[in-house]
């Protein structure tokens, strides 16, 4: 019976693959390039820090050209155009080396699929600015600026968590999107570094929050009670915060962000308060176990502008221990969310996909450089 949901789940991919993304069978050839800040290759954890001559080099590819179709507003070029642009999508993801291939990946599937690539605006946060060369190479013609986020500046509020890379200082940078963006920036979409986008972005852009800060699909069928311990629901001080509202699971890796509602708001401050709380109580009164999310949940959960479930097939990358293997949702795909601890990069590198992951393969610029003959 195992093979058989295993052979029934490859054949789900391969079909998703077909009518999700029929772009992917016509991708240009993408150019190999070398990146003059890493030498041709990104050194990752474990791996050599300077060159070896015996040693495989890899590179990011070149991504294929994009341009706007005939009916989009007509664009600048990329290095007269402004943030302000009022006609912008403003999309802001993290980049880390560690994450760097998903993210690469991420950016690549989102122009891939925009009817008016030219038209989006990407914010780069980022906690080494090395990385700016290297993007620059993969997407010449890509918008975008970088945000320097200090680690220091969560460092002292973040308590552990189930896994070590949620405790990472970058994961709560999306917090700060308000104080680090542009003022004029009046609206971000917020995106993890493990999707693809299979659908125009532009859709998601447009959907009237009515009025919240905060738009997401929500899972109201999820258990909510497990994103918080017992000491938390058995002290009424702090599970009365949820007293009148309706609270359900939203996952923050997918966020319609209306920043200026934020900043008026000072939501900024509502999270560091809980963050300052959990650090407070310390082992035994701690009241969640999660990163960054459960205080977006204390602050946002029930008061969340609902977007459709299309725009966040999550937990793809399984648990947040193991990683096993998950099949998709019912229902329609725009995204594709790789949660968990099971990264589609490192299980294609190691080996050991599972069958979803051929999903995001077409859109992985990673990979040998191409030697000049």
């Amino acid at each position: 019976m195992l093979w058989l949901m295993r052979l029934s789940s490859f054949f789900t991919a391969a079909l998703l693959t077909v009518v999700l993304s029929p772009s992917l069978q016509s991708f240009p050839p993408a150019e190999a390039i070398r990146s003059s800040h890493f030498d041709g290759y990104l050194r990752f954890p474990g791996q050599i820090a300077v060159p070896d001559p015996r040693a495989r080099h890899f590179a990011f590819r070149r991504a294929p050209f994009f341009r706007n179709a005939g009916d989009c507003i007509a664009r600048s070029e990329p290095g007269n155009s402004t943030v302000c642009d009022p006609s912008l999508v403003h999309i802001a993801i993290t980049l880390d080396e560690e994450y760097l291939r998903g993210s690469i990946a991420a950016v690549h599937s989102i122009i891939q699929h925009s009817s008016c690539p030219e038209s989006v605006f990407f914010h780069f946060l980022v906690s080494d600015t090395g990385l700016e060369s290297l993007v620059r190479s993969v997407f010449p013609q890509l918008r975008f600026n970088v945000y320097f986020f200090d680690p220091n500046r969560v460092r002292g509020l973040i308590s552990t968590s189930v896994r070590q890379a949620l405790e990472q200082p970058l994961n709560y940078a999306r917090n700060y999107l308000a104080d680090l963006l542009e003022p004029c920036v009046r609206r971000v979409i917020y995106l993890d570094s493990d999707l693809v986008v299979v659908d125009d972005v532009a859709k998601l852009w447009r959907y009237d929050l009515g009025g919240r800060t905060v738009g997401a699909p929500e899972y109201c069928h999820a258990n909510f009670t497990k994103y918080f311990t017992k000491r938390f629901w058995s002290d009424r001080r702090l599970s009365g915060t949820f007293a009148g509202r309706n609270p359900c699971y939203f996952n923050t890796g997918v966020m319609v962000m209306d920043l200026d509602q934020w900043r008026r708001g000072g939501f900024t401050r509502r999270i560091e308060y809980w963050m300052e709380v959990q650090k407070a109580g310390g082992g035994s009164d701690r009241i969640y176990e999660l990163g960054s999310l459960p205080p977006f949940l204390l602050v946002f959960a029930g008061r969340v502008a609902p977007i459709e479930h299309r725009w966040n097939q999550h937990g793809l990358g399984g648990d947040n221990v193991k990683g096993s293997c998950r099949d998709l949702h019912p229902g329609p795909v725009s995204l594709l969310h790789w949660s968990g601890s099971g990264k589609p990069w490192v299980r294609l590198s190691s080996g050991r996909p599972c069958p979803l992951d051929a999903l995001w393969a077409p859109y992985d610029l990673y990979g040998p450089a191409l030697r000049p003959r």
